[in-house]
């Protein structure tokens, strides 16, 4: 491999790195909010609430329906408005957070719906409010659950990056469909390929080995 190949090849693996961190930061902030929200407002939650649970859902669920690649298109001008181009990282953070936090938001959800509920009864019991239950009892709880589902969100989105690529998104997805499609370069589509694969094992192993350390059951 030439040492031009390699410059490419880590320039789009920290393109791609840029992208997903900062897309699944983003993702979780916004994710995080709606899943607790989706949580307390269903049949079986602190703050019953049927209307906002129903609409919300459907929000939620209707962003999932939609493949990324269509996403991407569709919201193009959103893109535009907000970061002034459609071409580049930054510019693909965008429809990469609009994708995963609706799929973050579920997964917090599963995550809290784990909870056990003896634990939420006992301290409502104790007279704590809802806002305490959530941040005492279901975030505290759910931290192991949170953690590997940050792992799947992560690895998730770097998949999202890189489809980007056939649309100028850059990072690995781009050097792949520019180098190993276009050109017909397959072993440049191998090594993207097995770049992307120890990127998400590597924060796979990471993910689990935090979230068994901080598990209380496993004490």
């Amino acid at each position: 491999m030439s040492q031009a190949m390699l410059e490419l090849l880590i320039k789009g693996t920290g393109e791609s790195m840029y992208m997903t961190v900062a897309s699944t930061a983003i993702s979780y902030a916004l994710g995080i909010p709606i899943g607790i929200i989706l949580y307390v407002t269903s049949a079986n939650g602190i703050c019953r609430n049927r209307l906002v649970n129903s609409v919300l859902g459907f929000i939620v669920n209707m962003l999932r329906s939609v493949p990324f690649l269509i996403l991407l298109v569709a919201i193009l001008p959103f893109t535009r408005a907000i970061i002034g181009t459609t071409i580049g990282c930054t510019a693909t953070i965008v429809p990469l957070v609009v994708a995963a936090t609706p799929f973050v938001a579920r997964m917090v959800e599963s995550s809290l719906k784990e909870v056990d509920a003896g634990v939420i009864e006992a301290a409502r019991s104790m007279g704590s409010s809802p806002l305490q239950i959530i941040r005492k009892v279901l975030l505290t709880e759910a931290r192991p659950s949170l953690l590997v589902g940050a792992t799947i969100a992560f690895a998730t989105i770097l998949g999202y990056s890189a489809m980007a690529g056939f649309t100028g998104g850059g990072g690995l997805g781009a050097i792949a469909v520019n180098y190993g499609y276009y050109r017909y370069k397959e072993a440049m589509m191998l090594v993207t390929v097995a770049i992307l694969v120890i990127i998400v094992q590597i924060f796979q192993e990471l993910g689990l080995y935090l979230a068994r350390r901080i598990d209380r059951r496993n004490r």
